[in-house]
């Protein structure tokens, strides 16, 4: 499924196994356990399609197509900034920096925080953590999976129709299955505004993890019109 997670030209080559993954997944019992068995496949082609979007190294032309490069990141590249803001409940440790590392790219001190309180780890202190053990990787893309931060759902409940939408998310055109989760995890730069590279990138991965499943691709794959959530 992750077919060149470990290619040389991967600078996560080795760092992602399976085993990490089936140990995180093991920490957060709901997650590819709720619904029926086509709903469990799709909330897993989900993950891993939003998951390879962050990741991805792909480009139009890699072999065996784009969206077969998930996964092949562990960290953002380049020189990013701290992604540091002011928060009482979760300061920024000294010289830390909070930029995206991981299957979901987490990134600033106000989800390291709670998500390193979630799963018994420190990440204020040890963000590197999530760059550097494979297992806490896994978790703390789970962690944010999994946990609602108001007014959004949590991924899991919107892609295993756990969530209902509200009169609010109905007027903004919110509804439940793939597209919702991509407005979740980054909606305020991705959606309600027609297709972009960025969401067509997010779907591919997923339709790809769908196909190999064998299950449907469900309804509402993208958030061409749907407002962001406040």
């Amino acid at each position: 499924m992750l077919k060149h997670r470990n290619d040389a030209n991967c600078r996560a080559k080795g760092f992602y196994t399976y085993e990490a993954f089936i140990a995180a997944a093991n920490s957060f019992g709901a997650f590819g356990t709720t619904g029926n068995i086509d709903t469990r496949k799709r909330e897993i082609a989900a993950f891993l399609g939003q998951t390879s979007h962050e990741t991805t190294g792909g480009w139009p032309s890699a072999p065996d197509g784009p969206y077969s490069w998930g996964y092949c990141f562990k960290q953002e590249r380049g020189n990013p900034p701290a992604y540091c803001v002011a928060n009482r409940q979760w300061p920024c440790a000294p010289g830390k920096k909070y930029f995206g590392r991981g299957p979901i790219q987490i990134s600033y001190n106000y989800n390291y925080g709670p998500a390193g309180k979630a799963i018994g780890s420190d990440l204020l202190n040890n963000p590197d953590l999530v760059a550097n053990d494979p297992t806490i990787s896994f978790k703390t893309a789970l962690w944010f999976w999994m946990t609602p931060q108001a007014p959004k759902p949590s991924s899991h409940d919107a892609i295993s129709g756990r969530w209902t939408p509200s009169a609010a998310d109905s007027a903004a055109g919110r509804v439940p299955c793939y597209g919702v989760v991509t407005n979740i995890i980054n909606g305020g730069i991705e959606c309600g505004k027609g297709s972009n590279p960025q969401m067509v990138d997010r779907i591919g991965f997923y339709k790809r993890y769908c196909d190999l499943l064998g299950v449907g691709y469900g309804p509402n794959l993208d958030c061409n019109n749907q407002r962001p959530f406040a």
